[in-house]
C-alpha cells in the first residue's frame, strides 16, 4: 500500500475528469485544478454522463460510494492550493509542449517535497518537460486510456531521469485505483496504447479526406473484417475531437491530417466533439449507446 492519498488533477475535460472520478471512487482524496470557474462548471455534467457509463459497465456499481466519491472532489483555479498537500500530482492538460512547460513550471515551484509528478500526455515526450518540474528524479508518465472505468490500463513510463522508487510506487499506486498497471521501462511517444491506435486512426482519417469512403463505411469493413467491436472513427468518438486536433497539430507537415483536424474543429465549434457531447461522427443516447451516423459526415 503505498502513500499515496491525496491526488491533484490538472485539467478537468473529458479525461481528466475521469481520472479524477477513477481515484475518487477508489478512496482517494482528489483536488481537480482548471484554468477558470467556466470549465469547473462542467464537471456536474461529467460526473453524470460518467455514473451512466459506471452504472452500465460495472456489475458491482454503488451509487452510494459514487456520490461519496463526487464529494471527496474539491475543485480550484489556483495552484497553490492544489497542490499544497498533494502527494501524488496527475497532468491532463492539452496535448502543447509549451502549456505543458508552463504548467510544470508552476506546479513544481508550488509543490511540497513530498509530491510525485506523473504527466497523462498522449503524444508527447514526457523528457521534453521533464525538467520545467524542477524535480524530474520525481516525474514519470501514467496514461490512461478513455472510459478509464472500463478501459483500464494504467501505463507507467519512466523517463531517463526518474528514480525507481518513484517507478514502483506510481505502478502501485495505480492498482490501488482499480487500474491494471503496465511498465513501460523504456520512453516511446504514444506508449503502447497510442503506439498501436495512432497509426489507424490516421489511415482511417486519410481515407475520408480522400474521399475513398464514408465514416460508418470504413468503420463497417475493420470491425466485420477483424471482428473489433469498435471501428476507427467510433474511437475517434470515444477519444474525443478535441485530444485527436491537439494530436494531429503536432505534425503540421501533415497536410492530409491537418485537413481532417480542420473538419473535426468545425465539429467541436458545432458542438459535436464525441461520445462526451452525445455526437460526434454518431450520435449516442444519454447512457453513451452509439444512435445512428451523424449526417454532415456523408461524402
Amino acid at each position: 500500500m503505498t502513500d499515496i492519498e491525496n491526488v491533484s488533477v490538472f485539467g478537468t475535460g473529458v479525461l481528466g475528469s475521469q481520472i479524477m472520478m477513477q481515484a475518487a471512487y477508489h478512496g482517494k482524496s482528489v483536488i481537480a485544478y482548471d484554468i477558470s470557474d467556466e470549465a469547473l462548471a462542467q464537471l456536474p455534467a461529467r460526473w453524470e454522463w460518467m455514473r451512466a457509463g459506471y452504472r452500465r459497465d460495472l456489475p458491482d456499481f454503488d451509487e452510494k460510494r459514487f456520490d461519496d466519491a463526487i464529494a471527496a472532489i474539491r475543485t480550484t483555479t489556483d495552484v497553490n492550493e492544489a497542490v499544497a498537500d498533494a502527494d501524488l500530482v496527475i497532468e491532463s492538460v492539452p496535448e502543447d509542449l509549451e502549456l505543458k512547460k508552463k504548467v510544470w513550471g508552476q506546479i513544481g515551484q508550488a509543490a511540497p517535497d513530498k509530491t510525485i509528478f506523473t504527466t497523462n500526455t498522449s503524444s508527447l515526450r514526457p523528457s521534453d518537460f521533464a525538467d520545467a518540474t524542477g524535480r524530474p528524479e520525481k516525474f514519470l508518465a501514467l496514461h490512461f486510456a478513455n472510459l478509464v472505468w472500463r478501459s483500464n490500463t494504467g501505463e507507467v513510463m519512466k523517463i531517463e531521469k526518474t528514480e525507481e522508487r518513484y517507478f514502483d510506487a506510481v505502478l502501485e499506486f495505480a492498482g490501488e485505483i482499480g487500474l491494471v498497471p503496465i511498465p513501460l521501462r523504456k520512453e516511446v511517444p504514444g506508449y503502447i496504447l497510442n503506439s498501436l491506435l495512432i497509426p489507424l486512426l490516421n489511415a482511417a482519417a486519410y481515407l475520408y479526406v480522400e474521399e475513398v469512403a464514408d465514416p460508418s463505411d470504413i468503420d463497417a469493413v475493420w470491425k466485420i473484417a477483424t471482428g473489433s467491436p469498435k471501428g476507427p472513427f467510433e474511437i475517434y468518438d470515444t477519444v474525443g475531437f478535441n485530444v485527436a486536433v491537439h494530436v494531429a497539430r503536432s505534425n503540421p507537415a501533415d497536410k492530409r491530417l491537418q485537413k481532417f483536424a480542420d473538419l473535426l474543429q468545425q465539429s467541436i465549434d458545432a458542438g459535436r466533439s464525441g461520445l462526451g457531447d452525445g455526437a460526434g461522427f454518431y450520435t449516442y443516447d444519454s447512457d453513451g449507446i452509439g444512435e445512428e451516423p451523424v449526417a454532415d459526415w456523408k461524402l
